[in-house]
């Protein structure tokens, strides 16, 4: 019987025992938190990863030590320059994948940012939505092909999704008031339906895409919140869940968070997470619609993981970038 992991369980605890020599991995976002450890605890592991980032000197100093890692355990890490902010970007970096033509076992779309003031990506849409979904959209989709048979994608979503499903009639906010954290939940929300999609479309040659929430980790990706912002959102958070009975909330280490991501890769069964939404290394129970929850409990939204809904996105999502993908 497979062993159970869950809230508290880190990269080593759900790799133990796993050789990923000879499997190649991509892992996008490893200039900094989650991205960082997943490439590290896969490296540490024998597997050959490639780290993909906007800034590559930053992401060379942040992985210095996977890059040593990797080389201990029979791995390998290389990185490339990818700025899912800027479509011209993304297509360069699919582009030199695709020409240099080796395989991927597994796919981890990490990258994101989060409750940015309202702004726009190099192409015009709006920062979150442009950076976290269809910067990614664009890239996984032109490098689907070199995802081996039986291969997986992870892609990085959140409990935030739960502040809002997508609007594919106002995308980018044009005749919406713009509120960060609504705009981050059509984006992570976005994020689990390009997931459930890819799922559908890829599954007849065994690969398989899923969705993961990493938990409440004190990174980076809180970088555009105000002084005291984090504070005041966590104290409101613990009221909610006081209210609803509910235990305190207390944040994960980076290990911990970057665990679902690895499990879901690398050691669920594939059955078992293909087009879901997964989290503490667990496949996320379905929310009942009338049911009041905090932001940051625990389950998925129906909407989130709504096939019909997921078929609009993809559609609506090709015709925003200028291209579809068979």
């Amino acid at each position: 019987m497979a062993e159970k992991f869950g809230a508290k369980s880190t990269t080593q605890d759900v790799l133990t025992g796993v050789d990923l020599r000879g499997k190649r991995i991509l892992v996008t976002g490893v200039s900094a938190g989650l991205g960082v450890e997943t490439a590290r605890a896969l490296a540490a592991h024998g597997a050959d990863v490639v780290g993909a980032a906007r800034d590559l000197e930053k992401a060379k100093r942040a992985t210095s030590e996977v890059s040593k890692t990797a080389a201990e355990n029979g791995g390998s890490f290389e990185l490339v320059e990818l700025d899912l902010a800027n479509l011209k970007s993304v297509r360069t970096a699919a582009d030199k994948l695709v020409a240099d033509g080796r395989l991927f076992d597994v796919i981890i779309a990490n990258a994101g940012v989060m409750a940015t003031p309202f702004g726009k990506t190099a192409d015009g849409f709006e920062t979150q939505f442009g950076t976290n979904h269809l910067g990614h959209f664009v890239f996984v989709n032109r490098i689907a092909k070199l995802i081996k048979d039986g291969g997986r994608l992870v892609n990085l979503s959140s409990s935030g999704h739960r502040f809002s499903d997508v609007d594919l009639n106002d995308p980018n906010f044009e005749t919406t008031p713009y509120e960060p954290f609504v705009a981050y939940g059509r984006s992570k929300t976005a994020n689990v339906l390009f997931a459930v999609e890819f799922d559908r479309r890829h599954r007849d040659r065994g690969v398989r895409a899923t969705a993961v929430h990493p938990g409440g980790i004190m990174t980076e990706l809180a970088r555009y919140m105000p002084d005291g912002a984090i504070e005041a959102f966590l104290q409101q958070i613990q009221e909610q869940r006081a209210a609803a009975g509910e235990p305190p909330y207390e944040f994960k280490s980076i290990p911990q968070g970057a665990a679902t991501s690895v499990w879901a890769g690398l050691v669920a069964h594939v059955d078992e997470v293909g087009g879901k939404y997964c989290e503490d290394c667990q496949v996320a129970e379905l929310i009942p619609i009338d049911s009041q929850v905090s932001a940051i409990s625990r389950g998925v939204r129906g909407y989130a993981l709504d096939p019909e809904s997921a078929k609009a996105l993809w559609k609506k999502s090709e015709e925003l970038v200028g291209e579809v993908f068979a």
